[in-house]
């Protein structure tokens, strides 16, 4: 790979000018584009897989969660765990192009979460001459890792968070007067933000492994902050899942939690 990128540039790769980079980021950066179009292409053109079994998968009690948690009630013997029956069909449209543009930017960011893989490679190949030898064995780690991380992160976001959160704030009431008309945009940009979230939250590790290759962070450091960021999780936790039931924020936090020791245990000494 090396000796490619030397016959490429014509020398070492990290003499290379200030258009050979330019000219690399674009062809990067059209690469993407192509990966992304076409994952975008196969969401758009399955519809109904893609809306009726996924994204309105959470609007009733036979979601997956729903029934995990009555199981687990059960089984413990804290029936609280189990949901009343209920659902949430009735989601409005109040613009004229407002299901068509939700289809397209729906089928957008889908794609985004289907070519994450690819977008990582990519980049991995655009930074990848810069490095030195000895970086680029931990740093391939770290962009290896990250798509993992990334889809764990969707799906805890998916099966975990987006369930609680819509299932507290879509029957909250303040007075039994109002009633709830949840729109289809309102529903779905709480999804994407909700998912995409967890998604990229779920990319610290990668981040603190980086940094500690480059020499920021220690596991001391980490160690040391402990506390503070057990509180900025729980709090976050808390914003997440607004439920007045505890055991709703830490379910939300505890992978949070989990998170932050796995980031001490891959940091450098």
């Amino acid at each position: 790979m090396e000796e490619e990128e030397k016959k490429k540039y014509g020398g070492d790769p990290k003499e290379m000018s200030f258009w050979d980079h330019l000219d690399d980021l674009r062809w990067t950066l059209m690469r993407i584009a192509i990966g992304l179009g076409v994952c975008m292409v196969l969401v758009f053109m399955n519809r109904h897989i893609v809306f009726d079994i996924i994204v309105f998968g959470p609007t009733s009690s036979d979601f997956i969660l729903y029934r995990g948690l009555c199981y687990l009630g059960n089984l413990l013997h804290y029936p609280s765990l189990c949901i009343e029956p209920f659902s949430l069909h009735n989601l409005q449209n109040i613009t004229v192009a407002g299901q068509f543009f939700t289809h397209v930017s729906t089928s957008f960011w889908f794609g985004f979460v289907l070519s994450f893989p690819w977008i990582i490679y990519q980049l991995w190949l655009f930074v990848r001459p810069a490095l030195y030898e000895n970086e680029r064995s931990s740093i391939t780690k770290a962009f290896s890792f990250s798509s993992i991380l990334f889809f764990v992160g969707v799906l805890v976001g998916y099966l975990l968070v987006f369930p609680m959160t819509l299932k507290f704030m879509g029957f909250y009431q303040v007075s039994e007067s109002v009633e709830n008309i949840i729109t289809l945009a309102s529903y779905i940009d709480t999804l994407i933000v909700l998912v995409m979230g967890m998604g990229l939250v779920f990319q610290m590790p990668v981040l603190i492994l980086i940094l500690s290759r480059l020499g920021i962070v220690n596991k001391a450091f980490l160690r040391k902050y402990r506390r503070y960021a057990i509180v900025i999780i729980l709090t976050l936790a808390a914003i997440v899942t607004p439920s007045p039931d505890p055991s709703t924020m830490l379910a939300a936090s505890i992978p949070l939690l989990l998170l932050y020791e796995f980031s001490i245990y891959i940091c450098k000494k």
